[in-house]
């Protein structure tokens, strides 16, 4: 099983940019699609982003398409999540995931990260 590690996060000011960073060890990372999760205070997780093991197949949910990017880089072991022009309702814990499989088949992932906080400030 892959092991993952975000960092990246922190506070902004509504309108600003931060990039999260997700670094996996174990398995080999190109075997998985990746993801990108959160949770608000007080609101369930949910999905934000995926990514195929080549990067050629994306998926966003509404309210972030245009904003943020996600981005891996196979022979670092990494992925990434750009986030620009922040809300205050983006406020959350990340969560970086891995699925089973190579594509994102809007199934569970198979592993979670520890998360990392982002505050937008209005």
């Amino acid at each position: 099983q892959v092991q993952l590690v975000e960092s990246g996060g922190g506070l902004v000011q509504a309108g600003g940019s931060l990039r999260l960073s997700c670094a996996a060890s174990g398995r080999t990372f190109s075997d998985y699609a990746m993801g990108w999760f959160r949770q608000a205070p007080g609101k369930d997780r949910e999905f934000v982003s995926a990514i195929n093991w080549s990067g050629a197949d994306i998926h966003y949910i509404a309210s972030v398409k245009g904003r943020f990017t996600i981005s891996r880089d196979n022979a670092k072991n990494t992925v990434y999540l750009q986030m620009n022009s922040l809300k205050p309702e983006d406020t959350a814990v990340y969560y970086c995931a891995a699925f089973s499989g190579s594509y994102y088949r809007r199934e569970s992932p198979e592993v979670w990260g520890q998360g990392t906080l982002v505050t937008v400030s209005s």
